[in-house]
Protein backbone atom coordinates (compact mmCIF):
# COMPACT_ATOMS: atom_id res chain seq x y z
CA UNK A 1 0.00 0.00 0.00
CA UNK A 2 1.42 3.43 -0.88
CA UNK A 3 1.87 6.14 1.75
CA UNK A 4 -0.90 8.21 0.13
CA UNK A 5 -3.34 5.31 -0.07
CA UNK A 6 -2.51 4.30 3.48
CA UNK A 7 -3.02 7.87 4.69
CA UNK A 8 -6.46 8.01 3.09
CA UNK A 9 -7.40 4.72 4.69
CA UNK A 10 -6.29 5.90 8.11
CA UNK A 11 -7.99 9.27 7.79
CA UNK A 12 -11.45 7.75 7.84
CA UNK A 13 -10.79 5.50 10.80
CA UNK A 14 -11.83 6.10 14.34
CA UNK A 15 -9.00 4.08 15.67
CA UNK A 16 -8.78 1.65 18.45
CA UNK A 17 -9.96 2.86 21.84
CA UNK A 18 -11.68 5.92 20.44
CA UNK A 19 -8.63 7.66 19.02
CA UNK A 20 -9.20 9.66 15.86
CA UNK A 21 -6.06 9.49 13.71
CA UNK A 22 -4.71 12.71 12.20
CA UNK A 23 -5.68 13.60 8.66
CA UNK A 24 -2.97 14.25 6.06
CA UNK A 25 -2.06 17.90 5.48
CA UNK A 26 -0.68 19.73 2.46
CA UNK A 27 2.20 22.24 2.50
CA UNK A 28 0.89 25.58 3.69
CA UNK A 29 -2.07 24.15 5.59
CA UNK A 30 -2.60 25.62 9.04
CA UNK A 31 -1.65 22.95 11.58
CA UNK A 32 -1.96 25.07 14.72
CA UNK A 33 -2.79 28.65 15.60
CA UNK A 34 -3.20 31.02 18.51
CA UNK A 35 -5.68 33.89 18.40
CA UNK A 36 -5.82 36.69 20.96
CA UNK A 37 -3.91 34.45 23.37
CA UNK A 38 -3.29 35.85 26.83
CA UNK A 39 -1.57 34.01 29.66
CA UNK A 40 -1.37 35.27 33.21
CA UNK A 41 0.81 33.39 35.71
CA UNK A 42 0.35 34.61 39.24
CA UNK A 43 0.23 38.38 39.02
CA UNK A 44 2.21 38.64 35.81
CA UNK A 45 0.88 38.85 32.26
CA UNK A 46 3.29 36.52 30.48
CA UNK A 47 1.61 36.66 27.08
CA UNK A 48 -0.53 39.50 25.83
CA UNK A 49 -1.97 42.13 28.09
CA UNK A 50 -4.75 41.90 30.66
CA UNK A 51 -8.20 41.06 29.30
CA UNK A 52 -9.82 44.24 28.05
CA UNK A 53 -6.52 46.09 28.21
CA UNK A 54 -4.59 47.76 25.38
CA UNK A 55 -2.45 45.85 22.92
CA UNK A 56 -4.49 42.67 22.62
CA UNK A 57 -3.30 39.10 22.82
CA UNK A 58 -0.87 37.04 20.78
CA UNK A 59 -1.73 35.83 17.28
CA UNK A 60 0.40 33.16 15.62
CA UNK A 61 -0.18 30.71 12.76
CA UNK A 62 1.81 27.49 12.27
CA UNK A 63 1.83 25.96 8.79
CA UNK A 64 2.79 22.56 7.41
CA UNK A 65 6.10 22.45 5.56
CA UNK A 66 7.58 25.34 7.49
CA UNK A 67 10.21 25.93 10.18
CA UNK A 68 9.00 28.69 12.48
CA UNK A 69 11.49 29.97 15.04
CA UNK A 70 10.50 31.88 18.17
CA UNK A 71 13.18 34.30 19.32
CA UNK A 72 13.40 37.00 21.95
CA UNK A 73 15.14 37.80 25.23
CA UNK A 74 14.74 35.85 28.45
CA UNK A 75 11.25 36.26 29.85
CA UNK A 76 9.72 37.35 26.56
CA UNK A 77 7.19 34.48 26.61
CA UNK A 78 8.69 32.07 24.06
CA UNK A 79 8.41 28.88 26.14
CA UNK A 80 4.96 29.88 27.38
CA UNK A 81 3.76 30.37 23.81
CA UNK A 82 5.20 26.99 22.83
CA UNK A 83 3.45 25.34 25.80
CA UNK A 84 0.17 27.00 24.81
CA UNK A 85 0.51 25.67 21.25
CA UNK A 86 1.09 22.21 22.76
CA UNK A 87 -2.05 22.52 24.93
CA UNK A 88 0.19 22.00 27.96
CA UNK A 89 -0.97 25.07 29.88
CA UNK A 90 -3.60 25.03 32.59
CA UNK A 91 -6.66 26.88 31.36
CA UNK A 92 -6.64 28.96 34.55
CA UNK A 93 -5.23 32.36 33.71
CA UNK A 94 -5.40 31.66 29.97
CA UNK A 95 -7.77 33.26 27.48
CA UNK A 96 -8.07 33.40 23.72
CA UNK A 97 -8.07 30.49 21.29
CA UNK A 98 -5.53 27.79 20.48
CA UNK A 99 -6.35 25.28 17.76
CA UNK A 100 -4.52 22.13 16.72
CA UNK A 101 -5.79 20.73 13.46
CA UNK A 102 -9.47 21.47 13.08
CA UNK A 103 -10.39 21.68 16.78
CA UNK A 104 -9.70 23.76 19.86
CA UNK A 105 -6.56 22.25 21.40
CA UNK A 106 -8.22 21.21 24.66
CA UNK A 107 -10.99 19.36 22.81
CA UNK A 108 -8.52 16.61 21.92
CA UNK A 109 -7.91 13.82 24.41
CA UNK A 110 -4.35 13.34 25.65
CA UNK A 111 -3.93 10.33 23.36
CA UNK A 112 -5.25 12.20 20.34
CA UNK A 113 -2.99 15.17 21.07
CA UNK A 114 0.01 12.84 21.19
CA UNK A 115 -0.78 11.76 17.63
CA UNK A 116 -0.83 15.36 16.43
CA UNK A 117 2.01 17.09 18.21
CA UNK A 118 5.32 16.06 19.70
CA UNK A 119 6.94 18.27 22.35
CA UNK A 120 10.58 18.59 23.35
CA UNK A 121 10.89 20.43 26.69
CA UNK A 122 13.99 22.33 27.75
CA UNK A 123 15.15 19.60 30.14
CA UNK A 124 14.90 15.84 29.67
CA UNK A 125 14.90 13.81 32.89
CA UNK A 126 14.25 10.14 33.63
CA UNK A 127 14.09 8.47 37.03
CA UNK A 128 15.20 5.03 35.81
CA UNK A 129 18.29 4.01 33.79
CA UNK A 130 16.46 2.99 30.63
CA UNK A 131 18.66 2.12 27.64
CA UNK A 132 18.80 4.81 24.99
CA UNK A 133 16.87 2.76 22.43
CA UNK A 134 14.02 2.22 24.89
CA UNK A 135 13.85 5.95 25.61
CA UNK A 136 13.52 6.68 21.90
CA UNK A 137 10.92 3.91 21.55
CA UNK A 138 8.75 5.69 24.13
CA UNK A 139 7.93 8.15 21.35
CA UNK A 140 5.99 5.41 19.57
CA UNK A 141 3.56 4.83 22.46
CA UNK A 142 0.74 6.99 20.98
CA UNK A 143 0.54 4.72 17.92
CA UNK A 144 0.04 1.48 19.85
CA UNK A 145 -2.98 -0.39 18.57
CA UNK A 146 -3.05 1.43 15.21
CA UNK A 147 -1.82 0.36 11.79
CA UNK A 148 1.11 2.75 12.21
CA UNK A 149 2.51 0.55 15.01
CA UNK A 150 4.02 -1.56 12.23
CA UNK A 151 6.42 1.34 11.63
CA UNK A 152 7.80 1.35 15.18
CA UNK A 153 11.16 -0.29 14.46
CA UNK A 154 11.82 1.82 11.37
CA UNK A 155 10.76 5.04 13.12
CA UNK A 156 13.07 4.39 16.07
CA UNK A 157 16.01 3.46 13.84
CA UNK A 158 15.52 6.49 11.58
CA UNK A 159 15.25 8.89 14.54
CA UNK A 160 18.39 7.52 16.18
CA UNK A 161 20.33 7.73 12.94
CA UNK A 162 19.19 11.30 12.28
CA UNK A 163 20.36 12.46 15.72
CA UNK A 164 23.56 10.35 15.69
CA UNK A 165 22.77 8.33 18.82
CA UNK A 166 22.69 4.84 17.30
CA UNK A 167 26.18 3.99 18.56
CA UNK A 168 25.10 4.18 22.20
CA UNK A 169 21.69 2.56 21.80
CA UNK A 170 22.33 0.15 24.70
CA UNK A 171 23.84 2.65 27.10
CA UNK A 172 21.65 3.83 30.00
CA UNK A 173 20.21 7.29 29.50
CA UNK A 174 21.51 8.32 32.92
CA UNK A 175 25.11 7.66 31.82
CA UNK A 176 25.01 10.15 28.94
CA UNK A 177 26.42 13.65 28.81
CA UNK A 178 24.07 16.62 28.69
CA UNK A 179 24.45 17.00 24.95
CA UNK A 180 23.91 13.29 24.34
CA UNK A 181 20.76 13.33 26.46
CA UNK A 182 19.47 16.28 24.45
CA UNK A 183 19.94 14.38 21.20
CA UNK A 184 18.26 11.25 22.58
CA UNK A 185 15.32 13.36 23.75
CA UNK A 186 15.04 14.82 20.26
CA UNK A 187 15.19 11.31 18.77
CA UNK A 188 12.22 10.33 20.94
CA UNK A 189 10.26 13.28 19.58
CA UNK A 190 11.20 12.45 15.99
CA UNK A 191 10.21 8.80 16.45
CA UNK A 192 6.74 9.97 17.46
CA UNK A 193 6.21 11.10 13.85
CA UNK A 194 3.60 13.68 14.73
CA UNK A 195 2.81 16.29 12.07
CA UNK A 196 3.58 19.14 14.48
CA UNK A 197 6.94 19.37 16.28
CA UNK A 198 7.34 21.83 19.16
CA UNK A 199 10.96 22.11 20.30
CA UNK A 200 12.08 24.26 23.22
CA UNK A 201 15.74 25.24 22.91
CA UNK A 202 16.87 21.96 21.31
CA UNK A 203 20.39 23.29 20.67
CA UNK A 204 21.13 24.71 24.13
CA UNK A 205 23.40 21.87 25.33
CA UNK A 206 24.96 21.05 21.97
CA UNK A 207 28.29 21.73 20.32
CA UNK A 208 28.58 23.53 16.99
CA UNK A 209 28.33 20.38 14.86
CA UNK A 210 25.24 19.07 16.60
CA UNK A 211 23.53 22.45 16.66
CA UNK A 212 23.72 22.46 12.88
CA UNK A 213 22.63 18.81 12.76
CA UNK A 214 19.50 19.52 14.81
CA UNK A 215 18.45 22.42 12.61
CA UNK A 216 19.09 20.35 9.48
CA UNK A 217 16.82 17.68 10.95
CA UNK A 218 14.16 20.36 11.52
CA UNK A 219 14.52 21.45 7.90
CA UNK A 220 14.21 17.84 6.70
CA UNK A 221 11.02 17.34 8.70
CA UNK A 222 9.52 20.52 7.27
CA UNK A 223 10.51 19.49 3.75
CA UNK A 224 8.72 16.19 4.37
CA UNK A 225 5.55 18.15 5.21
CA UNK A 226 5.60 18.58 8.98
CA UNK A 227 5.20 21.87 10.84
CA UNK A 228 8.16 22.67 13.08
CA UNK A 229 8.20 25.36 15.80
CA UNK A 230 11.54 25.93 17.54
CA UNK A 231 12.54 28.22 20.39
CA UNK A 232 16.08 29.48 19.83
CA UNK A 233 18.38 32.00 21.45
CA UNK A 234 20.97 31.92 18.66
CA UNK A 235 19.85 34.47 16.10
CA UNK A 236 22.43 33.21 13.62
CA UNK A 237 20.91 29.73 13.67
CA UNK A 238 17.44 31.22 13.38
CA UNK A 239 18.41 33.35 10.39
CA UNK A 240 20.11 30.44 8.63
CA UNK A 241 17.42 27.80 9.08
CA UNK A 242 14.00 29.43 9.64
CA UNK A 243 11.36 30.03 7.02
CA UNK A 244 9.74 32.44 9.45
CA UNK A 245 10.82 34.04 12.68
CA UNK A 246 8.48 35.44 15.31
CA UNK A 247 10.21 37.98 17.56
CA UNK A 248 8.70 38.16 21.05
CA UNK A 249 9.10 41.14 23.35
CA UNK A 250 7.41 41.59 26.72
CA UNK A 251 4.80 38.93 25.97
CA UNK A 252 3.88 40.06 22.49
CA UNK A 253 4.87 39.14 18.92
CA UNK A 254 6.43 42.34 17.62
CA UNK A 255 7.55 40.94 14.24
CA UNK A 256 6.67 37.86 12.20
CA UNK A 257 8.11 36.98 8.82
CA UNK A 258 11.19 35.74 6.97
CA UNK A 259 14.37 36.45 8.99
CA UNK A 260 15.76 38.65 6.21
CA UNK A 261 12.74 40.92 6.65
CA UNK A 262 12.27 40.97 10.43
CA UNK A 263 15.86 40.82 11.73
CA UNK A 264 16.55 44.52 11.60
CA UNK A 265 19.22 46.20 13.69
CA UNK A 266 16.85 48.79 15.16
CA UNK A 267 14.21 46.25 16.19
CA UNK A 268 16.64 43.72 17.66
CA UNK A 269 18.60 46.42 19.51
CA UNK A 270 15.37 47.59 21.15
CA UNK A 271 14.07 44.11 21.95
CA UNK A 272 17.32 42.78 23.40
CA UNK A 273 18.40 46.09 24.95
CA UNK A 274 21.78 45.53 23.34
CA UNK A 275 23.00 47.45 20.31
CA UNK A 276 23.46 45.10 17.36
CA UNK A 277 24.22 45.44 13.71
CA UNK A 278 22.79 43.22 11.00
CA UNK A 279 24.47 42.63 7.67
CA UNK A 280 24.23 39.96 4.95
CA UNK A 281 26.63 37.05 4.85
CA UNK A 282 29.01 37.74 1.94
CA UNK A 283 28.37 34.34 0.33
CA UNK A 284 24.80 33.32 1.24
CA UNK A 285 23.13 36.64 2.00
CA UNK A 286 21.78 35.23 5.27
CA UNK A 287 21.45 37.94 7.93
CA UNK A 288 24.29 38.01 10.44
CA UNK A 289 23.48 39.56 13.81
CA UNK A 290 26.49 40.88 15.69
CA UNK A 291 26.52 42.77 19.01
CA UNK A 292 28.18 46.15 18.82
CA UNK A 293 31.28 46.10 20.98
CA UNK A 294 34.02 48.52 21.84
CA UNK A 295 36.82 47.11 19.69
CA UNK A 296 40.45 46.72 20.67
CA UNK A 297 43.11 47.39 18.06
CA UNK A 298 46.68 46.21 18.17
CA UNK A 299 49.28 48.90 17.59
CA UNK A 300 53.02 48.48 17.21
CA UNK A 301 55.40 50.92 18.87
CA UNK A 302 59.16 50.50 19.07
CA UNK A 303 58.95 46.90 17.96
CA UNK A 304 56.64 45.92 20.82
CA UNK A 305 52.95 45.14 20.46
CA UNK A 306 50.48 47.19 22.50
CA UNK A 307 46.73 47.10 22.68
CA UNK A 308 44.48 50.07 22.92
CA UNK A 309 40.76 50.87 22.75
CA UNK A 310 39.40 51.93 19.46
Amino acid sequence: MSAITGGRALRGLFAVRGRELPAPVAPGDVVAEARDLRVRLGRRDVLGGPAGGPGGGVDLVVRAGEVLVLVGPNGAGKSTLLAALAADLDATGTSGRVRIGDRPAHDWSARELALRRAVLPQAATLSFPFPVEEVVRMGRAPWAGTAAAEEDDAAVADAMAATEVTEFARRPFSALSGGERARVALARVLAQRAPLLLLDEPTAALDLRHQELVLRVCRARATAGDAVVVVLHDLGLAAAHADRAAVLHEGRVVADGPPAEVFGGELLSRVYRQPVEVFPHPRTGTPLVVPMRTGRVRTVSGGHGAEGDR
